[in-house]
């Protein structure tokens, strides 16, 4: 059964002639890590916000279609109940530091403190949740002395420690280094192998290629594409939606190197899998 339902999705922000999103169906299932891509205006943030519900219920504009998380429709619940399912990490993770606690331990406590969680199964959920995250030895540190990758874990964590089920996070790399953007998604990584449903708007495709179960193509608010990283970024079209694709995709589709399937790799552990075999094959032959 699909975790995520969306259908026939159509949205238009208040005062623009433009939609955002334009006629999006798919279906997203437990446990799947998605990838969303696509140029800048394509419609990638307000598809993650709508599956928060935020479009329509907190961004007012012209909506059809609908969105169903765990069979409830976005549009006829609160927020602050579709919180407890679905947690939103942003882009700059300042934007989900409160800046009233000391500590990074009672930052991530915010959201369970606002919920009336009892205190034992508070520090539960925080010590899980850092340890994870392999943050634990922060805990008593200042949030904002944080390094870029620190901080946006322990975001992360904050969401975490809601115990939503699926996880949506808004190019949550965009403002990290390597280090920060490695360490943020070997923690999604971590999170996908616990069973969440990980959905990442993300413009590094060489992260996105090697970590997602599938991809979805959006351009002026449409759907694209669908499917496996190999497929999507074997299009011969992306470029026209204005994605590039990853360097090893690139490389194969040079040398003509493609799979049974007719895909290129889209990592180097693809590619020399792919060339090993051909090689035992050729020597077989």
């Amino acid at each position: 059964m699909a975790e995520i339902v969306i259908n026939n999705l159509r949205y238009r922000y208040p005062e623009t002639a433009r939609l955002a999103l334009d006629g999006i169906s798919c279906e997203i299932h437990q446990g799947e890590f998605i990838g969303i891509i696509g140029r800048n205006g394509a419609g990638k943030s307000t598809l993650s916000q709508a599956m928060l519900g935020l479009v329509p219920n907190f961004y007012h504009g012209a909506y059809g279609g609908s969105v169903t998380v765990d069979g409830i429709n976005v549009k006829e619940d609160t927020v602050d109940d579709l919180c407890q399912k679905v947690g939103l990490v942003f882009q700059n993770p300042f934007n989900q530091v409160t800046g009233s606690k000391l500590t990074v331990y009672d930052e991530i406590a915010y959201g369970l403190e606002n919920f009336g969680v009892a205190p034992d199964e508070m520090r539960r959920r925080i010590d899980s949740a850092m340890e994870l995250l392999d943050i634990s030895q922060l805990k008593d540190r200042a949030p904002y002395d944080l390094s870029g990758g620190q901080m946006q874990r322990m975001a992360l964590a904050g969401i975490i420690v809601m115990e939503p089920e699926v996880i949506v996070m808004d190019e949550p790399t965009s403002q990290l280094d390597p280090q920060g953007s490695e360490e943020v998604f070997r923690a999604v990584s971590a999170l996908k192998d616990e069973g969440k449903t990980i959905i990442m708007v993300e413009h590094k495709i060489e992260k996105i290629a090697a970590y997602s179960d599938r991809v979805m193509l959006l351009d002026d608010g449409k759907l694209v594409a669908m499917g496996t990283p190999k497929a999507v970024f074997s299009r011969d079209d992306l470029a026209e939606h204005g994605v590039v694709a990853p360097t090893y995709t690139q490389i194969c589709r040079k040398l003509g190197i493609r799979d049974r399937e007719g895909f290129y790799p889209v990592t180097l552990e693809e590619t020399r899998s792919l060339l090993e075999s051909d090689m035992k094959g050729g020597l077989a032959g």
